[in-house]
């Protein structure tokens, strides 16, 4: 199921939104870091926008996950990409769909193990509420309301879309 959603759109408006805060916020040359996969897509869209030359950073954040076995996740050894000095740095942190925080959890733990940044932003494209951990973003595209049932997921990458899918149960 594929609810009418203009991803484009959105993306175009957190652009915006993103130069804003980064105005009003006083962040000093910003590096974008996209959690691997959804999260990089947006954040590759994001950084051509906003016309940010610097190289985009990538986290595979798999083996930070305290949840990935009860998940069924089995983690594939892609590394994680920070082509730039993490100590000090404003940094943005994209991901897709915020959910429980789990997953923004693990990228914040991973970052550290890089350095420590002078401020961590996050961005995503969807929040779909349900935390689990008190984590919150600081610009979201869109805010979805699912059943518990439902689960949402960012396809691509070269056209964006956002498919749902119920379970059965």
């Amino acid at each position: 199921m594929k609810p009418e959603v203009d991803i484009d759109n959105l993306i175009d408006e957190l652009a915006i939104n993103l130069r804003r805060m980064i105005e009003a916020e006083e962040l000093v040359n910003p590096a974008l870091v996209g959690i691997k996969t959804g999260g990089v897509w947006v954040a590759e869209r994001l950084r051509t926008l906003l016309r940010i030359e610097e190289p985009l950073g990538e986290l595979n954040i798999a083996f930070y996950r305290d949840d990935f076995s009860r998940l069924g996740i089995h983690p594939t050894v892609e590394p994680s990409r920070l082509p730039f000095e993490v100590d000090n740095r404003d940094l943005v942190l994209v991901d897709d769909i915020l959910y429980t925080g789990r997953t923004v959890r693990a990228a914040m733990n991973e970052l550290f193990d890089y350095g420590r940044p002078r401020a961590v932003k996050l961005v995503v494209l969807f929040d779909r509420g349900g935390r689990e951990l008190p984590i919150q973003a600081d610009l979201v595209g869109a805010h979805l309301k699912l059943g518990i049932r439902e689960h949402a997921k960012l396809t691509g990458p070269d056209h964006l879309a956002l498919e749902l899918h119920r379970t059965r149960g």
